[in-house]
Formats: structure tokens, sequence, C-alpha cells
């Protein structure tokens, strides 16, 4: 498993130190593995997404976020407002659109 390019830039942002910025990344690299259950979906950016948003710039949140989704990634998606249809939309707005598709500017916002 990798951390989505957008997921690590989010965490580089949030977690400006580069020493606490590593260990969180390997510690969601780690998740799918640890867990136990479920290894694609705690894999994905949508579960990686919902744990640094839902930190929100905290390592304690951080952590507690990696054990929610270890407990059942369903919560974490509530928590982090990744569970309604809308999430690839929140997604985007809150990591920028993904690699390969551009917005152009006269377009009303992330597609």
């Amino acid at each position: 498993m990798e951390v989505s390019a957008r997921v690590e830039r989010r965490i580089r942002h949030d977690f400006p130190d580069p020493g606490f910025a590593d260990q969180l990344l390997r510690l969601l690299d780690a998740l799918p593995r640890v867990a136990g259950y479920d290894p694609h979906m705690l894999a994905s950016e949508r579960v990686q997404a919902a744990v640094v948003l839902s930190a929100r710039g905290s390592v304690r949140g951080f952590v507690q976020a990696v054990q929610l989704a270890r407990e059942d990634w369903r919560d974490l998606l509530v928590a982090a407002r990744l569970a309604d249809r809308d999430w690839p939309d929140r997604l985007d707005s809150e990591l920028g659109p993904p690699p390969g598709r551009r917005r152009w500017p006269w377009s009303r916002g992330p597609r």
C-alpha cells in the first residue's frame, strides 16, 4: 500500500515538521496490515483522507483517527464527513483534484 500523493501533500501541509510527517505517513501506510480486516478499504485514499481530515492538524487526533479506522472505518468516514454520496467532491475540495485532472478556469469546482 502507498499513501496517495494528495494525502501525503496534505499531511506535510498539516504537520510541517518533517519528522512527524514521516512518522504519520508510516503509521497510515501500515494501517491495512495491522487492522486485520478489510485491507483494501483501509488502503483506500478515502480512508487515508478521513484519517487526515479527522486529525485537523493534531498528532493526537491523527493517532485517534487511526485507532477508529482499526475499530470501524465506517465510523471514521462519518466523523470525517466522507460517508455520504458526495464524498468524491469533498475529497477533491479538501485535497485538490487528482493528478492528471485539470480544473478549468470556467468550471464551478472540482469534477
